[in-house]
């Protein structure tokens, strides 16, 4: 199965000239030619590698090269925006596994190492590595990938059923690094709106204002 076919949006591995595999069409006769032309594929193929990407790269061997980077750069934002409250829950850690199992090719033991080597970069150097691996992810993906991605760092926050205000501002800042327009933003926050903390804050008070009241008017 294709890394992330299904969260991501179409085959996420990019093919051989460094165009994600969506864009890639045959001709019928064994040939392949980019849909959306040459110029892109060789501006993400001529990105180069963060370090952070390469050391999660490290645990994925024996996949292709390309297919490694786009599941390490993936799996850093996942865990980028998990640790943004600087508290990774043991939720969140078992989505960002699920995921990786259930929509790669990679086992469950290697979908361990695979957080567990996000998780630690996302802590040691995330004030430095953050906007550059979001960036790399943005350079080797399609606009519809991103938006995929983004809908699954909200799935990712909201793990543990709170979408605190210190994560809803890095999905802010994640949406806006990987050029998704306002719009489709402000849906996904519309999907997860009773999952954010402030939004559970307010209600909490109107119910303890409410049982706080005489029933009778007294």
């Amino acid at each position: 199965m294709s890394i992330f076919r299904r969260l991501f949006g179409g085959p996420a591995e990019p093919g051989a000239n460094g165009a994600p595999a969506s864009d890639i069409a045959d001709d019928g006769n064994g040939v392949t030619a980019s849909r959306e032309g040459g110029a892109h594929a060789s501006a993400d193929a001529s990105a180069p590698d963060t370090a952070t990407v390469r050391r999660i790269v490290s645990q994925l061997e024996a996949m292709p090269p390309d297919r490694a980077r786009y599941l390490a750069a993936a799996s850093y934002v996942l865990a980028r925006v998990a640790n943004s409250d600087l508290v990774i829950s043991p939720e969140e850690t078992a989505f960002m596994e699920r995921t990786l199992v259930e929509e790669s090719a990679i086992g469950e033991a290697e979908a361990v190492l695979v957080v567990e080597a996000a998780k630690q970069q996302a802590r040691l150097f995330g004030s430095t590595e953050d906007y550059l691996v979001t960036r790399e992810f943005r350079q080797i993906s399609g606009p519809d990938q991103r938006l995929r991605l983004l809908r699954a760092c909200f799935l990712a926050a909201a793990a543990d059923n709170s979408i605190s205000s210190a994560e809803s501002a890095t999905l802010n800042q994640i949406a806006s690094e990987l050029d998704v327009d306002a719009a489709a933003l402000s849906a996904l926050r519309s999907e997860f709106g009773d999952r954010l903390s402030v939004v559970q804050a307010m209600r909490a008070a109107r119910a303890g204002t409410s049982t706080d009241r005489d029933p009778t008017g007294g």
